[in-house]
C-alpha cells in the first residue's frame, strides 16, 4: 500500500513538472500560433512565415533547439499553454496585466500599437501635421475612439473595411489612414506607394507567453533574444518585416 502511494505521489510530481523536464531533456520547442495575422504570422505557399515565425526560429536556434509549430485559434492560445499542450505561445500577443496573472511573458520583443500612413511624398511628416486633415479609420476599431479623444482637430473619415481606408488615401480623398502597425507594414510590403510615419500614435508591447511553472524557459528565451539583439540578427528580422519609413 505504501509502495502504491509512493508511486502515485511520484507520478503526480512528474506530471506537475513534466513540461519543465521536457524542456530540459529534448531539443524541440513546441510553439503555438494562430497564423492568420500578417505580417506577424501567416501561411504563404503552404509554409508558415512572418515576423514572429522568423524570430521564434532564430531564438530556438540560439538555444540549440528546433521549433515544432502548433496551430490553434487565438482565443485558445493562453488556455492551451496553461493546459501544457505546448511550451510557448507566440502570436502577436500583447503583454497585459490581465494575461500576466496566468502566464509569464518574455521581455517585450516588439512594440505594436496604432500608426499613421500617408502617401509617398506627402507633406505630412509628423503626427501634429494631422490636425485639420482628413484621416480614414475603420468603424469599430480602437482608432476611432483614440482619434476622437486625442486628435479632436482631425476630420475622421469612417469606413467599413480596412482596404477602403487605404484606398481613400491612395486616391486622395483622405490625407492619412490610422491603423494597427502590423497591418500598415503588411500593406506596404505587398502594395507600396505609402509610408508609415516614424512616430507611433500608441505603443503596446508584444511578448512571448510562457507558463509560470517553467521559469528556466523564460530565462533561456530572454537570453537568446539578447544574443540576437547583440549580434544583429534581431535587427535583420525587424528590417525585413518592418522597413523604416522613408
Amino acid at each position: 500500500m505504501n509502495f502504491r502511494r509512493l508511486v502515485l505521489k511520484t507520478s503526480l510530481i512528474a506530471l506537475a513538472c513534466g513540461a519543465g523536464a521536457a524542456f530540459a531533456q529534448n531539443h524541440v520547442l513546441r510553439v503555438a500560433t494562430d497564423a492568420t495575422f500578417p505580417p506577424m504570422e501567416f501561411v504563404e505557399n503552404g509554409k508558415k512565415t512572418g515576423f514572429d515565425v522568423e524570430l521564434v526560429e532564430a531564438v530556438a536556434a540560439k538555444m540549440g533547439k528546433k521549433v515544432e509549430w502548433v496551430d490553434i485559434d487565438f482565443k485558445g492560445l493562453v488556455p492551451g499553454l496553461i493546459a501544457r499542450r505546448y511550451d510557448m505561445a507566440v502570436s502577436a500577443i500583447y503583454i497585459t496585466d490581465e494575461r500576466k496573472k496566468v502566464v509569464d511573458f518574455t521581455q517585450s520583443y516588439y512594440a505594436g500599437g496604432l500608426v499613421a500612413m500617408v502617401k509617398e511624398g506627402s507633406p505630412i511628416t509628423k503626427l501634429s501635421d494631422l490636425d485639420g486633415k482628413k484621416v480614414s479609420v475603420q468603424v469599430g476599431t480602437k482608432s476611432v475612439g483614440y482619434l476622437t479623444e486625442h486628435f479632436p482637430k482631425v476630420q475622421r473619415v469612417e469606413v467599413e473595411k480596412n482596404q477602403e481606408m487605404f484606398n481613400l488615401v491612395e486616391i486622395g480623398r483622405a490625407d492619412a489612414a490610422v491603423t494597427g502597425k502590423p497591418a500598415a507594414f503588411q500593406y506596404n510590403r505587398t502594395r507600396g506607394g505609402m509610408k508609415v510615419l516614424p512616430e507611433q500614435i500608441t505603443t503596446e508591447e508584444y511578448g512571448m507567453a510562457i507558463r509560470k511553472d517553467t521559469p528556466e524557459l523564460t530565462a533561456a528565451v530572454n537570453k537568446a533574444l539578447e544574443q540576437l539583439k547583440a549580434d544583429g540578427g534581431y535587427k535583420a528580422i525587424v528590417d525585413k518585416w518592418f522597413p523604416s519609413s522613408k
